[in-house]
């Protein structure tokens, strides 16, 4: 079937649905604007293909009844003695337990809420003692690469193989300084979806007195993270990667690190008493969750984890069926490569890193949003360094396309992206574009691109 005859003139009030068949959702959550339309630049409107998830992902239905059902007695939670103060209060505690259950904690590990995986690895860093050593692949995403002092921190390169992965942690810390030590890796790669040995190394980590940090940003919405069952330290998460786009993340973990530190947000809440010159404060989450916090994120974010909790088997079948569609589409295509860090045939959640000979990413994404209503993403997807390994420092390709796909992509998406694919390598755009503050843009784009003012 033609990609064009799934599109329809911009001044309909309807479009026309594809008529090949989809994949079957089952009991997969649904998601907010999975209607959504899109212009195009020849006038026409198309249903959006998303293949974005690896940024934000859209959210879930259940997630926007949860916050709805919330709203009418939100208030601020554990100082008021009002009613809805109390119920408030009691939603955001069992927000805590969710998340809690959600990556399998053990009993006396907490749950501290952040704004995301960013904040919470920085809230880590913050926590790690001033002796520490850090150990951290340059294949992390920049929040789990960054936080770290320069100082004392370890960055080994990006591994070609789980095994080379085990090893090169072994040897850092064999020959690390005296003291703590902490090695932070990832899940799955916010690059190419590749999963890392995350139980092999805190096994490594354990036999040499280390603990170990899991991102788990892109890991998490795709499959399992059992605390208990990795024998990890401490996992941050995001809520806008896991279908709970309210501002929400967590770093859940041990409390010892967290209760020595000086509180990550001076102010109210993380205080026990305050007089004249001394200042008590609190251990436990409060004391680095001053302020008033995010309960509506808190809320948000259970509410996803206890969806994905219970459609997680569904969820992989979705996924992994889409994904290798979208991997097979793709390696047929001359012109189009894939990267991967440890080699095609490993492990990994639904994301795609590809460029295409003769097109930069940049324009690609482009032709994709313009042309088909494709969202993909196009750069360095804030991990400089492993971009620039996978791509080998290339006089052509300097950055890359990422397709990273979830609840929200079907297969007519997956065959609407490989089909566009297909036809930029032999055609190229249908239109001319031009470089503009973001990115490139048609030429001559009739589309209107300005958000409409929503209050």
């Amino acid at each position: 079937m033609s990609i064009l005859s799934i599109l329809e003139p911009a001044n309909h009030t309807a479009v026309v649905r594809p008529s090949v068949a989809r994949l079957s959702t089952g009991s997969i959550p649904a998601t907010v604007g999975a209607d959504l339309l899109v212009p195009l630049a020849d006038g026409r409107v198309t249903d959006y293909a998303n293949f974005d998830h690896g940024a934000s992902a859209p959210c879930l239905e259940s997630v926007r009844a949860a916050v709805e059902a919330a709203l009418p007695s939100y208030a601020s939670v554990h100082r008021g003695n009002g009613y809805a103060s109390r119920i408030t209060t009691q939603w955001y505690e069992r927000a805590r337990r969710q998340v809690h259950e959600f990556v399998g904690a053990r009993d006396d590990y907490q749950v501290i809420f952040t704004r995301q995986t960013t904040d919470a690895l920085n809230l880590l860093a913050r926590a790690v003692p001033a002796d520490a050593t850090v150990i951290v692949f340059e294949s992390e995403h920049h929040a789990a690469l960054l936080p770290w002092p320069a100082e004392r921190t370890v960055r080994l390169a990006a591994p070609e193989s789980p095994a080379q992965a085990i090893t090169a942690v072994a040897d850092a810390l064999r020959t690390a300084p005296e003291g703590p030590r902490l090695v932070v890796v990832t899940g799955a790669s916010n690059v190419t979806g590749e999963i890392f040995p995350i139980a092999e190394l805190a096994a490594v980590a354990r036999a040499h007195g280390a603990r170990i940090c899991l991102d788990a940003a892109q890991l998490a919405p795709h499959r399992e993270v059992d605390i208990a069952a990795l024998d990890v330290d401490w996992v941050a998460l995001s809520g806008h990667k896991l279908y709970a786009p309210y501002g929400a993340g967590a770093l859940v973990g041990r409390t010892d690190w967290l209760d020595a530190a000086d509180p990550y947000l001076l102010g109210g809440g993380a205080t026990a008493a305050v007089a004249g010159d001394t200042t008590v404060w609190n251990e436990g989450p409060a004391r680095h969750e001053g302020g008033s916090p995010n309960v509506i994120g808190a809320i948000a974010l259970a509410a996803a984890c206890a969806a994905i909790s219970e459609h997680r088997d569904a969820i992989e079948q979705h996924e992994r069926s889409l994904l290798a569609r979208l991997r097979t589409g793709l390696a047929q295509l001359p012109g189009v490569t894939t990267y991967s860090v440890f080699g095609e045939d490993a492990d990994r959640v639904g994301t795609v890193c590809f460029t295409v000979d003769g097109l930069t990413s940049t324009l690609v994404s482009a032709a994709l949003s313009a042309e088909y209503g494709i969202g993909v993403r196009d750069g360095k997807f804030c991990a400089h360094l492993l971009v620039g390994h996978l791509l080998n420092d290339s006089p052509e390709h300097g950055t890359a396309v990422r397709a990273s796909l979830g609840l929200g992509t079907t297969r007519e998406h997956v065959d609407r992206l490989v089909n566009a694919v297909r036809t930029l390598t032999t055609s190229g755009p249908r239109t001319a574009y031009e470089e503009s503050a973001h990115g490139c843009q048609p030429a001559e784009d009739p589309r209107d691109l300005e958000a409409p003012k929503i209050w």
